[in-house]
């Protein structure tokens, strides 16, 4: 098994979904507690935040090559970063990167054609849901993806600040995301919802919400690590 690196921290709840993810995974491999090597860098949130909110995409960038500078001094043998905003600068990272980088939006893609949708919604920070890189890799195959109004994209990203990075998962807010989802079906026909955050696999569980297929990003990522970890196929494209 190759060594797996990952840039966490982005934020902590979702590193620690992702660990439990990845462990759960091998529990099934023969009951012979064979759990691949793992090692995480969890980084400084409010700093990379920081420089997102500024748009010091420059600084952001350097950010996360020294990290994946570190696993591969670490031993990393390839790499993911465990958020959906820092993928907004994954052409950049990569064209840099000392590692292989498995892209969380290719995997999202990848498993989106292969259940037969057509027409996504997107929730997430609002960084994720301002930006374009969901639809810019998306619409190479013909694709399209949707992003709440205006009004509930602000609400979604209040919560997850306020909320949900923090680690605070309450019932109010399942409720509110879900009917966000809700209207989304309604109003924009969306056929599918991606959670394009990965703290919302852990608010939002189950596999379906609003009478559509949820696409829970975090397991989605895990597979494809799990599958290169395994299988030595690396970064393979679309």
């Amino acid at each position: 098994m190759k060594k797996i690196g990952l840039v966490g921290g982005l934020g902590p709840e979702a590193t620690v979904d992702y660990y439990k993810e990845l462990i759960s995974a091998f529990n099934n491999k023969g009951g012979e507690m064979n759990y691949p090597e793992i090692i995480i860098y969890s980084v400084n949130m409010s700093e990379f935040l920081k420089m997102f909110r500024e748009k010091d995409y420059r600084s952001a960038i350097s950010f996360l090559l020294e990290k994946l500078h570190s696993l591969k001094n670490a031993g990393a043998e390839f790499a993911a970063i465990t958020a959906n905003t820092p993928h907004l600068l994954f052409d950049e990272v990569i064209e840099q990167s000392p590692l292989p980088l498995i892209s969380i939006v290719e995997a999202t893609l990848r498993k989106t054609i292969k259940k037969g949708l057509k027409r996504p919604g997107l929730i997430g920070t609002g960084f994720t849901m301002d930006a374009s890189f969901y639809q810019d890799v998306f619409k190479k195959q013909g694709i399209e993806v949707i992003v709440p109004e205006k009004q509930d994209k602000e609400l979604i990203n209040y919560k997850l600040f306020s909320e949900i990075e923090m680690g605070i998962f309450s019932n109010e807010t399942r409720e509110l995301i879900i009917g966000i989802i809700d209207k989304m079906v309604k109003i924009n026909e969306i056929d599918s919802i991606i959670l394009g955050c990965t703290e919302f696999p852990i608010l939002l569980p189950e596999s379906s919400y609003a009478g559509i297929p949820a696409l829970n990003t975090t397991r989605i990522h895990v597979n494809e690590i799990i599958e290169n970890c395994l299988t030595y196929v690396v970064g393979a494209g679309i």
